[in-house]
């Protein structure tokens, strides 16, 4: 009898509630996508641009940020592929910067950009890894109007073919 009401008050109320935490902690977790139009040209150029050079998209994801807080990016890499990569701010925000480290946390890129430079709200580059390894990008943008719901774009290009001669590298 003593069982039964352990059961039937402590433990089963106990389950639910556990699980309704743990389901609002995954949706809390959960990055959330997020749609800009005013990117699309610039998505669409860029994706036009690296196809031209030989680079084939291999990831690209639009992503919510907040105000000045770091947006971690992890991805596999092969060791001496040469790879294009571009983060794309909200054209609103005052400063940009792209960190990127190895799996040791070793910091192998970093870029700034302000609002009144040449690139604005793109920062590109490439890199060519020495390991293959996962490497984590970590972007960050600082708005002063828009503290929560900033939209980032982050794509990621793999160079599979020389642009001069249109032939496939063998990894």
């Amino acid at each position: 009898m003593k069982k039964q009401f352990l059961c039937k008050y402590f433990v089963i109320p106990l389950i639910a509630i556990l699980a309704i935490q743990y389901t609002q902690a995954q949706e809390v977790i959960k990055q959330q996508n997020c749609v800009n139009e005013s990117y699309k040209p610039q998505i669409d150029s860029l994706k036009s641009l690296f196809s031209t050079k030989g680079y084939d998209l291999i990831r690209e994801a639009s992503m919510m940020m907040e105000s000045a807080y770091e947006m971690p990016v992890i991805m596999p890499l092969n060791g001496g592929s040469w790879y294009q990569f571009v983060f794309i701010g909200d054209p609103s925000s005052r400063l940009y910067e792209v960190r990127m480290y190895d799996w040791n946390e070793k910091q192998v890129f970093y870029k700034k950009h302000l609002w009144g430079d040449v690139d604005g709200n793109i920062i590109s580059y490439n890199y060519i890894p020495g390991f293959t390894e996962y490497h984590m990008i970590k972007a960050v943008q600082v708005n002063k109007q828009k503290k929560k719901g900033l939209c980032g774009y982050v794509m990621m290009f793999k160079k599979v073919r020389d642009e001069n001669t249109e032939t496939t590298k063998v990894p």
